[in-house]
């Protein structure tokens, strides 16, 4: 089994330490995991913001960088929801344009091929507990493109219920929208903005020490409205908390 880890652009930029865990994560767990160096932005802040032309180049890399392997993982359920729902619209509207099939050929090839993290874990390789350690109070906030567009359910509540020494406490209003959405938050920087207090007053009503999700994106909007408010809280990524062990613990940014 070849697996290709997709890093994605915010999280090679900011947030290197998910990408380790995932490794981390993946090599404990018996895979071997290739980081191919082609690859770069799947495209989705073009496509968002309406430059369906300017994407398709990237459509193209993504396919090239990803050629041979059998799983493509990623741990951003955003960037996955890119792949899996918008490259075959790139694909289908370049063939009504009368500009060929190619991209919609490419579109097939990687859309069975990619997963989110908690996908890959729990439906390819069949394993909820992952030998994981995190003895902190933690609640759960699920994506809009994890909950609506991947459909991932238990997924990640099933894996950390499985996580030795976590206490996972439910959040109010959790299927509601952090107020990111991408360009959304500055496009609409005041409604972004209330949607982040709303979703930050939650968090912090919970009284658990961290708030973790599968998108860095959305906890980068959700930890700089916590830090603003003032809440004890820290935003980590799911795969920090499932690849920390009792050897190798992780506490990020001064949890206690």
């Amino acid at each position: 089994m070849r697996v290709a880890l997709f890093v994605t652009c915010v999280n090679d930029t900011l947030y290197p330490d998910t990408g380790r865990a995932v490794v981390t994560l993946l090599e404990r767990l018996g895979v071997e995991v290739d980081f191919p160096a082609a690859q770069t932005c799947c495209g989705q802040a073009q496509f968002n913001t309406g430059y369906r032309y300017e994407t398709e180049p990237l459509v193209r890399r993504y396919a090239r960088a990803f050629e041979g392997y059998d799983h493509i993982v990623t741990p951003s359920g955003s960037c996955v929801a890119m792949v899996r729902d918008n490259y075959p619209r790139i694909g289908e509207k370049a063939a009504a344009e009368g500009r060929g099939d190619e991209l919609a050929e490419i579109a097939a090839s990687v859309v069975p091929r990619t997963y989110e993290l908690t996908e890959f874990l729990v439906d390819v390789l069949g394993v909820t507990d992952v030998g994981a350690y995190f003895p902190h109070t933690v609640t759960y906030h699920p994506t809009c493109h994890g909950l609506r567009m991947l459909g991932l359910g238990r997924r990640p509540v099933e894996l950390l219920s499985h996580v030795k020494g976590l206490e996972l406490r439910e959040l109010p209003g959790a299927d509601e929208c952090c107020g990111f959405g991408g360009t959304f938050a500055v496009k609409n920087a005041a409604v972004s903005a209330a949607m982040g207090a709303d979703k930050a007053r939650h968090i912090s009503e919970t009284g658990a020490s961290a708030v973790c999700t599968v998108d860095n994106s959305c906890l980068m909007h959700i930890g700089g409205t916590l830090a603003r408010l003032g809440s004890q809280t820290r935003p980590v990524h799911l795969a920090e908390i499932l690849a920390s062990t009792e050897e190798h613990p992780y506490a990020p940014g001064g949890i206690r």
